[in-house]
């Protein structure tokens, strides 16, 4: 990648682009210091600076929520469909199922009860950055009006409760149940699922929605393993430890020396509630994140009540548009997200797009980028009182180089006398020692070492995340048939592995809300699922050119291509170590954008001749 000092000082049309002058800064010196910030990044070992949670560390994927193991005998039996996760994907799958007159389902999970990432998530101060009247599912059929704009975890693990309740699926699901193997039988056209607690199911139609954000993952720190204190990842937050509760007040960590590894979405929400409790916090960073006002508002209940029929799928849609650049008649959500979006056509004043040049739209995109950056590094400026602290804590990469974070309570945990911030100039901890944490060669002693560094979400390693196995055909294994990348048809199913459904980021249309994506693919899928009965159909499969054209089309350049290549070093773009369009969390999806993708679904299913694939 090039240097600052070999970057091309591109020319600037007056008359279309904004000088220097009339911006107040010079997208040049900007483009420079992000790209130096990147290059001070990149790493070798690239996503295999990782470590599993496999091994002796294992007991970091152990669930701390669970107080009494359910005991019961093993189940058999046939079923029409198993439901491997009892997430919102989960929760989406059997409700439209229902209502699509589908009821001999099973939901399989490992964990104690609904919510998957919500299940798992109970640190402190835990919240969706998404809003909750887009983001929380099926609230029209629940009838369940949101506190606020933005809810914390425990309402919205809540709300998966509420739904189970709602669709009476408790009965239905097997919980603290870990499925261990999926074996197809051709000759019978059944899938025979496998579990740790010996059930055997036989079943037409698997949907495995088990979710990419469960399998915590660690930092492949040298000495891990020597530190005497205390351990544990923030997705098994540890109250017993700390004390307190997800509205905090640790109330334990009053004379420890605590330390967090991790400043993204999570560690944002969760330093400030450390900030508040602990003897003295220390937060190792080696990239800061980019860090907007959050505005949280409870929600009117006259506004809610007015809501007409249908208005939770319009409004997705109005999100779904405003963030693909469509337009819209009015900015329903109007939050950080939207705002992104609308800044561009502010800055064009009016000219619309259609006389400048990709290349012009390509400098307007990213002055829009630079102006919102601007913003929110004098935010850190106003905010936090010492001026190296603040420095440290600027970003310096576009908005979509990493998720964008919302919060009102970060920056101002650093003006506290019992916080410290050791920010690593890009070059993260150096390693672990039996008392504590490493870097530049200063050893920091803890009481206690927290990880606040994600999930394992390389989509390369999506058995793995899942932790089964899943044998199609001949015997073949899914993580053989993915060892080089996923291979999709419509990013729902694979060649070799009939009447098997994959939910989530899996080559289908993105969008920042996740619970779109599962709602339409839930619908989606129920309505397949239900036209194959009606036709008596034993099995369906995507044919092995049908899959390969799909991942040409997922795997060509798209708009991402060149942002992402120039991105500071993340999951989004496989710690700057992408090879192809296929790599990375925002890459491999379908390249007209999630709004089009599942209008493209309804077409296919609507001709109803199954293109793309063979049925028996």
């Amino acid at each position: 990648m090039n240097k600052p000092e070999s970057i091309p000082q591109r020319e600037q049309s007056t008359s279309r682009i904004p000088s220097a002058d009339e911006l107040g800064f010079d997208p040049n010196e900007l483009r420079a210091k992000y790209n130096f910030e990147r290059d001070r990044r990149l790493r070798a070992d690239g996503e295999a600076q990782y470590q599993d949670t496999d091994g002796d560390l294992y007991h970091y994927n152990d669930d701390p929520h669970i107080t009494e193991r359910i005991v019961r005998e093993p189940i058999t039996g046939e079923i029409e469909v198993a439901i491997l996760g009892g997430g919102f994907g989960g929760l989406y799958m059997a409700a439209r199922l229902q209502e699509a007159g589908i009821d001999n389902f099973r939901i399989i999970e490992r964990a104690g009860d609904f919510g998957g990432t919500w299940y798992w998530n109970r640190y402190p101060g835990a919240q969706c950055d998404v809003e909750s009247y887009i983001y929380l599912p099926l609230l029209e059929e629940t009838g369940y009006m949101p506190k606020e704009k933005y809810s914390f975890g425990p309402e919205i693990f809540e709300h998966a409760q509420r739904v189970g309740r709602h669709y009476d699926l408790y009965p239905r699901s097997l919980f603290q149940t870990r499925v261990s193997e999926m074996r197809w039988d051709d000759d019978d056209s059944r899938w025979t699922v496998t579990t740790d607690r010996g059930d055997v199911l036989r079943a037409q139609h698997v949907i495995v929605s088990s979710g990419s954000l469960n399998r915590p993952k660690l930092p492949g720190l040298p000495g891990l393993r020597d530190f005497k204190g205390h351990t544990f990842h923030t997705s098994r937050w540890d109250y017993d430890y700390t004390g307190g509760s997800p509205a905090g007040d640790l109330d334990k960590l009053a004379n420890k020396r605590v330390g967090i590894i991790g400043t993204g979405a999570t560690g944002i929400q969760c330093i400030p509630h450390l900030g508040k409790a602990a003897g003295e916090l220390i937060v190792f960073q080696r990239t800061p994140s980019s860090i907007d006002l959050r505005r949280n508002t409870p929600t009117d209940p006259e506004w809610y009540a007015a809501q007409r029929p249908g208005w939770q799928i319009d409004r997705n849609d109005n999100f779904t548009r405003m963030l693909m650049g469509l337009d819209v008649e009015e900015d329903l959500v109007n939050d950080g997200w939207t705002e992104i979006f609308k800044s561009l056509g502010d800055l064009m004043d009016g000219t619309g797009n259609s006389d400048l040049t990709d290349e012009e739209l390509q400098l307007l995109g990213e002055i829009v980028d630079f102006k919102r950056d601007n913003r929110i590094r004098a935010r850190v400026d106003s905010t936090v009182t010492d001026p190296q602290t603040a420095e440290a804590l600027k970003h310096w990469y576009r908005p979509w180089c990493k998720r964008p974070t919302f919060n009102d309570e970060y920056l101002p945990t650093f003006n506290r006398p019992n916080v410290r911030l050791v920010d690593t100039a890009g070059k993260g901890v150096e390693r672990v020692t039996g008392k504590g944490v490493v870097v530049d060669g200063v050893e920091y002693e803890l009481d206690c070492l927290i990880f606040a560094t994600g999930f394992e979400v390389s989509r390369a390693t999506y058995t793995h995340q899942a932790d089964l196995e899943i044998i199609g055909r001949d015997g073949v294994r899914l993580g053989d048939h993915w060892a080089n990348g996923m291979r999709t048809y419509q990013g729902l199913m694979s060649h070799g592995f009939p009447n098997c459904y994959h939910m989530g980021f899996t080559q289908t249309g993105y969008t920042p809300n996740f619970t779109y994506m599962l709602e339409n693919q839930s619908r989606h899928l129920a309505a397949m699922l239900a036209d194959v009965k009606a036709r008596g159909l034993q099995a369906i499969e995507p044919t092995a050119q049908a899959e390969a054209d799909w991942l040409a089309l997922v795997s060509a350049p798209n708009a991402m291509t060149d942002y992402l290549a120039n991105c500071t070093p993340g999951y989004y773009n496989a710690e700057g170590q992408a090879k192809s369009n296929s790599d990375g969390f925002l890459q491999g999806h379908y390249p007209d954008g999630g709004l089009r993708f599942y209008e493209m679904l309804a077409e296919w299913r609507a001709s109803g001749d199954y293109a793309g694939m063979t049925t028996r």
